[in-house]
């Protein structure tokens, strides 16, 4: 018997707090529920102050949902909304002492400034968000192996994991353990295979599920970008979660963007959501600077024969019909997967190999549309509004 979110919200009805008129669900406490493999997840909006006076509350709706015919299991917590999305607002951005400014000599990307009157993060030049339309599709995979191949051709790199509820940068790099502090205020990022890295996946342990709405998203991702000592960066990478929410109008909207990278399969249903990850970029004015193709083909490792398992080619010709630069197909391979689920990326643990080339290939295009962009951009450029 699978449960439902509405009998969910039945159940919820019964459950009332020691001084509200009213059960939990009528006042409109308990947010979206969410049900996978028979387990219910959902959080309940209190008051800040009275959040740890309130844990029976939330240990009875918890109770009650767990008891449910076809219910596996329930994870219930409570969310307190303050004013900035129940965490500190991020402070201005502080200039950057000179010791951490970039040495002198030749820098291949053009910098980011400021682009639309947003505020760029000090001495990071470039930041590009690399996104997709639908999970997946080897988007995190594509981000971590697109930033070491940019830093194997010579860039400083950094990765910021902007996927607050499945973050994927620390296994993907093999990175544990916290990050440290600059005067107890501003964030060390982590470092692996001599890129830096931020993520969620680094302040709360791995399975503990994010039930937060979207300010407090947006919140997070504000902090981890502006308040992480980065130092001298060409280029940022922002792995995107994927889709077209709260997190990517954040970015959108408060971060100059240098462009946006679109990855996806050749599939027809793939492209679809891709596309629309395409035009809400060009809707918020970042230029898109190409698009990828993964898990293009497959090569039978013991016959050497090439299968199209997802058909082929798909990417390329919408890149063409929209007028968008295609940046290269990467194969369906096992070691690919193998090498990211050990925390060594591919570009990492082989990179003579020929799908490290395909990525540094890659990053070139995509450094290649970064100075093409910068060297055609009018510095009077419109307002952004947003209706």
């Amino acid at each position: 018997m699978s449960v439902t979110k509405e009998a969910v919200l039945d159940k919820l009805g019964s459950i009332k707090g020691p001084d509200l008129e009213g059960d939990i669900v009528s006042l409109g406490l308990v947010s979206d529920v969410f049900i996978a493999d028979s387990k219910v997840f959902f959080s309940i909006t209190v008051p800040a102050e009275r959040a740890r006076e309130l844990e029976p509350l939330r240990a009875a709706a918890e109770r009650v949902v767990r008891q449910m015919p076809g219910v596996a299991g329930a994870v219930v917590a409570l969310t307190a909304e303050k004013k900035g999305g129940g965490m500190e607002a991020a402070p201005a951005p502080r200039p950057a002492p000179a010791a951490s400014r970039p040495p002198a000599g030749p820098r291949p990307v053009a910098p980011a400034g400021r682009r639309d009157g947003k505020i760029g993060v000090p001495d990071v030049k470039s930041i590009i968000a690399v996104a997709s339309g639908k999970g997946g599709v080897g988007k995190s995979t594509t981000a971590v192996n697109l930033a070491l191949a940019l830093a194997a051709n010579g860039l400083s790199v950094g990765i910021l994991d902007a996927d607050i509820y499945g973050p994927s940068m620390p296994r993907l790099l093999g990175l544990t353990g916290r990050p440290k502090t600059v005067d107890g205020k501003v964030l060390k990022p982590m470092e692996g295979h001599g890129v830096k890295v931020m993520s969620m996946g680094f302040l709360v342990d791995e399975e503990t599920p994010m039930i937060w709405r979207g300010p407090m998203v947006m919140s997070a991702l504000t902090q981890m970008l502006r308040e992480v000592e980065w130092g001298a960066l060409d280029i940022l990478v922002v792995d995107m979660p994927p889709g077209t929410g709260d997190a990517q109008l954040t970015m959108a909207q408060q971060v100059p963007l240098a462009g946006a990278v679109i990855v996806s399969t050749p599939q027809d249903l793939a492209l679809i959501d891709a596309r629309k990850g395409l035009n809400m970029f060009r809707k918020v004015d970042v230029p898109v600077l190409g698009i990828v193709e993964n898990m293009s083909y497959f090569i039978a490792p013991d016959t050497g024969k090439r299968y199209d398992i997802f058909g082929h080619g798909g990417a390329k010709a919408e890149a063409e019909r929209l007028g968008v630069p295609f940046l290269g197909e990467v194969p369906l391979e096992m070691a690919i997967r193998e090498t990211s689920d050990s925390g060594h990326p591919i570009v990492a643990a082989e990179p003579d190999g020929p799908h490290a080339r395909i990525y540094r290939d890659v990053a070139r295009a995509v450094v290649a549309r970064l100075d093409a962009d910068s060297a055609g951009q009018d510095t009077k450029t419109p307002s952004i509004v947003f209706e």
